[in-house]
């Protein structure tokens, strides 16, 4: 069960009200997503796969520079609200009784593309800073020498070496992510869904966590739970979590903002 949020926000004379969501909302947006595939499994798994190769070869290309290594995996949750709009095309047109082709639902990408390309940037940025303050926390770890031998990640990993580093730097990224989650839980959808710009979506996915803050807590959990899980099976369990994921954040938004 839900009720509208009496916070509102305007744009062209237009208001957006924020549902009040309960505990339960999480699970119910995971469910319709496994419909989504359910129904359409191709285009969905097609994105999974992609995720999982482009993952595993990006990856492997970085395992013997630990501070890209570290950036690339904890990079992932800041990009991936953007990565996914051609999944909630597919739920979208699910909901309009359209069962796209993997080809089709890249249109997403065209649809409101100087909004996209906005907020696209904004999480480029914040990227960018993550990976200096990441590369320059290793040069420090290694005594501002070179690092790109993968000893300082296992020792770090295997050996519990410098657990106030690995403290901080997992502090520091969570409150990075919640920052990005907090901006995009339905910043993307909306500006695919009513082609508004990417100031007013952000204001909306704010006003969503402020009037939902333990449904969309619980929920960004589960999100890195699952994408974990995703990773620790070498990213090929990505093939359907992804997916999974990406269509229920669709659902996530349709019953956010009325």
């Amino acid at each position: 069960m839900h009720t509208v949020s009496s916070l509102r926000a305007g744009q062209d004379g237009a208001s957006v009200a924020i549902r009040r969501i309960d505990a339960r909302a999480p699970s119910r947006w995971l469910e319709a997503g496994w419909q989504d595939i359910k129904a359409n499994p191709l285009p969905s798994l097609a994105y999974g796969l992609l995720f999982a190769l482009g993952g595993d070869l990006i990856l492997l290309s970085l395992v013997s520079h630990p501070h890209l290594l570290t950036f690339a995996i904890s990079g992932f949750f800041l990009v991936a609200p953007l990565l996914a709009a051609g999944l909630y095309e597919l739920s979208r047109a699910r909901e309009n009784g359209e069962k796209l082709m993997f080809i089709d639902s890249l249109r997403a990408f065209r649809r409101n593309g100087q909004s996209l390309a906005l907020f696209g940037l904004l999480l480029a940025l914040t990227a960018l800073l993550w990976e200096r303050f990441t590369a320059i926390a290793f040069a420090m770890l290694s005594g501002g020498g070179a690092f790109a031998s993968n000893a300082l990640l296992t020792g770090i990993l295997l050996g519990g070496e410098h657990l106030a580093f690995v403290t901080t730097w997992l502090l520091l990224g969570s409150v990075l992510a919640a920052f990005v989650f907090t901006l995009a839980v339905v910043s993307v959808p909306m500006m695919l869904d009513r082609d508004c710009d990417p100031v007013t979506a952000m204001a909306c996915s704010l006003r969503a966590v402020a009037a939902n803050p333990g449904p969309l807590a619980l929920w960004a959990v589960l999100i890195v739970v699952l994408t974990l899980t995703g990773f620790a099976t070498l990213l090929f369990g990505l093939v359907v979590l992804m997916p999974m994921l990406g269509h229920a954040s669709w659902h996530a938004y349709r019953e956010l903002v009325e």
